[in-house]
């Protein structure tokens, strides 16, 4: 079993990734369908707003937090390469640095970026949105996985 410091940034990682997961499991179940719901107008303007204050401290935190530790555990193990648990800590790593941070780079930010430009009451806002929330739901879904593997490959890591 892993121990002493090392111990401590895998028990961070269970609970960063474990977290993140919950987030993106709330907006893929239940967020991004109320949301859907509404008219097209207020569906964005709602998004907007969220996207707005997702950049805040305490999600910032967590998300970007664990990204560094992801980071961290990965170099690490690389260095250190422990007897126990290499395989599990480098999968939880390479799981939430590309499936979660990477995704969110590269495909919920830049439409989160494109729907900021969408006028709201426009006629092309129906179409853009109905677009939006389809493609982000899915890439959603992903980071979603991503992270609560990533946080199971941690904590069968502890065993």
């Amino acid at each position: 079993m892993i121990d002493g410091p090392y111990f401590v940034l895998t028990v961070l990682g269970v609970l960063g990734a474990g977290l993140t997961a919950g987030v993106f499991c709330a907006f893929s179940t239940f967020v991004m369908r109320g949301l859907a719901a509404l008219p097209p107008a207020q569906g964005i303007a709602a998004m907007n707003s969220i996207n707005k204050a997702a950049v805040r401290p305490p999600f910032m935190a967590v998300f970007l937090g664990t990204t560094v530790l992801a980071a961290v555990i990965a170099v690490v193990t690389f260095v250190l390469w422990p007897e126990e648990a290499a395989v599990e800590l480098l999968l939880g790593s390479a799981l939430y640095l590309i499936g979660s941070f990477g995704v969110t780079a590269a495909a919920n930010v830049p439409r989160n970026t494109a729907l900021l430009a969408v006028e709201p009451g426009s006629a092309q806002a129906a179409e853009r949105w109905t677009a939006y929330v389809r493609e982000w739901t899915a890439w959603n879904h992903v980071r979603t996985i991503a992270s609560a593997a990533a946080a199971v490959a941690y904590l069968l890591a502890l065993r």
